[in-house]
């Protein structure tokens, strides 16, 4: 079984005393700084991605720079049910809440050395320049947000082509980011799409409002360093019987784990 940057660990706490340099120090938390390391890094990935060697590889890598940079930065991250990433040999559909752009950018250093993996993301984000090519060299499924039955269409066509071949999906059900969890905006299409297709899924609930949203562009936010940052991935299940009891398993899983974390 491949165990990936954590060593095939089920959980994953930054130290007490981590270790960080002078510099580092002297700009924790600063948002300036923050945000010009995180453009830098987005650059050279989409530089590479342009290139057409932005691999599985390398988007492991750069989110694994992105996390380690967030730890020197004062975060603290605290991940738990890695073993459940690939419990299954299959592929599988991780359902998640959205609250920032963490979990974007984290992710796929906790889950591509594992599972060949791509997202559910929104138009316009393949729109971006500065994330344009990244999103494009990951062959994400790609949704509008306006037609909620077109976006099912399109879930369900290239979702079921692409984990027949093997590639797992991360999908996050609410329409838009948000600090604060709606159930009422969480819709069943992750689990739609898991039905169609024979495949598990895998509960994904997080915290990451350490990073919040900016005004302007809403991957620029400021940081808040005395915030914890949290993953808890549970158990896969088969979802069986009607999509809304299935969908709330995945609801109360993610209201109960932000319950334990608040």
């Amino acid at each position: 079984m491949k165990e990936g940057y954590f060593n095939g660990a089920d959980s994953y706490d930054t130290p007490e005393k981590k270790s960080l340099s002078l510099w580092d120090k002297f700009l924790r938390g600063n948002r300036l700084y923050f945000t010009i390391k995180y453009v830098i890094i987005t650059i050279r990935s989409s530089i590479k991605a342009k290139k057409g060697i932005y691999d599985d590889r390398e988007w492991a890598i750069s989110s694994k720079y992105i996390f380690d940079f967030i730890e020197r930065s004062g975060g603290r991250f605290h991940i738990s049910g890695m073993n459940n990433i690939n419990k299954e040999e299959e592929p599988v559909l991780f359902v998640a809440n959205h609250m920032s752009t963490l979990e974007t950018m984290i992710l796929p250093c906790l889950v591509s050395p594992l599972k060949k993996v791509t997202f559910v993301v929104k138009e316009s984000l393949i729109k971006y320049p500065l994330f344009k090519d990244i999103m494009l060299s990951r062959d994400p499924i790609v949704v509008g947000r306006e037609d909620p039955r077109k976006d099912l269409e399109a879930v369900i066509s290239k979702g079921v082509e692409l984990l027949e071949k093997g590639v797992s999906i991360i999908i996050f059900p609410q329409s838009t980011r948000s600090p604060v969890f709606d159930p009422g905006k969480f819709n069943s299409m992750g689990i739609k799409l898991a039905q169609k297709a024979g495949v598990k899924v895998v509960p994904v609930a997080l915290k990451t409002d350490f990073w919040g949203s900016g005004k302007l562009i809403k991957e620029l936010g400021p940081i808040y360093p005395e915030l914890g940052i949290y993953f808890k991935f549970g158990e896969p299940f088969l979802p069986e019987g009607p999509g809304k009891n299935q969908n709330q398993k995945v609801i109360d899983f993610i209201q109960e784990s932000l319950r334990s974390w608040n």
